[in-house]
């Protein structure tokens, strides 16, 4: 540790880590002794993926979540992942292996080949499209469609197993992105008080509307996360980050549907465009994949959570890493390990500013980059932001200050959606009826938490009318007494 004179970067203390880690939960990490180490290693969102496992089972994990969480007095956000209109294969009798040049037979359950989930979708293939199993592990190409049936020819030799997922880069299909299993789902995660939903094979800024109508009809306050996967999506991608609460790089699915040398130039742009749009972006899948299996990562897979975060990236998601791998929480602490290390070199170097600081309107945008400039002259120790609904929060943290963002609301279900916010630290406060004590409860706050001491300086931001979203007018350089 050194010492820091105002005006100079701060250090990155492992408490303080920006960049968030988003874990799904499975079979390796639903145990409670499980889930409380996850958090003290770094845990901030708690993914569950509902393609897998049963809502009995989810129930179960959701709740060992919450009783974590407070027994550690931290704030976990739970995403559920719908599973959305993922074209799988059923099970089958055995694993089939498969060699260049065979042809094998798509149909439905009904005695096929390889039986898939949603048969009625293959009369919309055609001669000649390029047909992926298992991510690609088996390619093939289609000779013939002949309803109730699809006729393959295999491209490579492989291994096709039972549940294993069928992409299909060439063919659109005339699904919507919300199934009724998904419509079920929903319903049943609302019941969860969850904080947020993830929609997966978006393909319009229409998918997440229709979802963000279906949580507000049933009185739900949950955020919507657009998971970027399919290429209609790419050509949509400014209006659906802007009609979603976040998004999500979904890497796997996007990986098979585009060419591989194209995934990191997509990755770098969507994580600027939701910066832009000032909304939390998650970036997933395989980004610690050897920890499966390992206890340390690849250097290159060290390399990829580096260069998603120095890109400002809000978090990194860790999927068969802390589901069903053996070092679960040995995979969160190397991702936050990951994370201080980049975040540390970013401060010493000194973070130019980012384009998406000019230009921008609005009392709230004024008030957010001001405090931002003001934290930095005056050599502030942190930003505190008292939130009703969090907006204020993540227009701060849209400015990547340097500073640490300590988020003030009365509001749980606020407080708990924030941990997915890039260098934000939410904390529980109390209804306040003024500014003044406002800035009292944040000078409390700020003093417990450790981050700052007697006599060093703030700069909390909030509105004279507290308690309201959408009011935030004020920025007050305050002296911690």
């Amino acid at each position: 540790m050194f010492e820091v004179s105002q005006g100079q970067a701060l250090p990155v203390h492992r408490d303080h880590r920006r960049t968030k880690i988003v874990a799904t939960l499975g079979p390796a990490s639903r145990d409670t002794h499980v889930l409380e180490q996850l958090i003290e290693a770094g845990m901030d969102v708690a993914r569950v993926n509902l393609s897998h496992g049963s809502p009995p089972e989810h129930s179960d994990t959701i709740a060992a979540v919450r009783r974590a969480a407070a027994r550690h007095d931290a704030p976990v956000a739970i995403l559920i992942d719908l599973p959305g209109p993922k074209l799988r294969l059923g099970d089958l009798p055995r694993p089939l292996t498969v060699m260049a040049g065979e042809s094998v037979v798509l149909g439905d359950s009904s005695g096929a080949q390889l039986p898939v989930n949603f048969p009625e979708l293959l009369p919309h293939f055609a001669a000649g499209e390029l047909v992926l199993i298992d991510d690609g592990a088996v390619a093939l190409r289609v000779i013939a469609v002949t309803p109730p049936t699809v006729t393959l020819e295999v491209l490579n030799d492989g291994l096709i197993e039972s549940r294993k997922g069928v992409n299909l880069p060439d063919t659109r299909l005339p699904i919507a992105a919300l199934t009724a299993n998904d419509r079920e789902l929903l319903a049943w995660g609302l019941g969860q008080d969850v904080d947020y939903v993830a929609l997966s094979f978006v393909r319009s800024a229409d998918d997440v509307r229709k979802l963000k109508e279906l949580i507000a009809a049933a009185g739900g306050d949950q955020l919507v996360v657009a998971k970027i996967e399919k290429k209609e999506a790419l050509a949509a991608c400014d209006e659906i980050i802007a009609a979603a609460d976040a998004v999500m790089v979904a890497r796997g699915d996007l990986g098979v549907e585009l060419d591989a040398a194209l995934v990191p130039i997509w990755q770098k742009r969507l994580i600027h465009a939701a910066n832009v749009a000032g909304k939390p972006v998650i970036t997933a899948t395989q980004m610690l994949q050897s920890m499966v299996g390992s206890p340390r990562p690849t250097r290159a897979e060290a390399s990829d959570v580096a260069n998603a975060i120095y890109d400002a990236t809000s978090a990194v998601m860790l999927s068969g890493e802390t589901a069903i791998g053996a070092y679960p929480v040995e995979a969160v602490r190397t991702m936050a390990e990951i994370a201080c290390a980049v975040e540390a070199e970013i401060e010493r170097e000194g973070r130019a500013a980012q384009p998406w600081n000019a230009g921008l309107t609005g009392v709230s945008n004024a008030i957010s980059f001001g405090a931002c400039e003001v934290a930095e002259r005056v050599g502030a120790r942190a930003i505190v932001s008292a939130t009703y609904s969090g907006a204020t929060a993540r227009a701060v943290a849209r400015h990547l200050p340097s500073r640490p963002i300590i988020a003030i609301s009365p509001n749980r279900r606020v407080v708990n959606q924030l941990a997915l916010s890039r260098g934000v630290v939410p904390l529980l406060g109390l209804h306040r009826g003024s500014f003044e004590e406002v800035v009292r409860e944040a000078n409390d706050l700020v003093l417990a938490g450790g981050f700052a001491e007697r006599g060093q300086v703030v700069v909390v931001t909030a509105g004279l009318q507290t308690n309201q979203a959408g009011k935030t007018n004020l920025i007050k350089a305050h002296v911690l007494a």
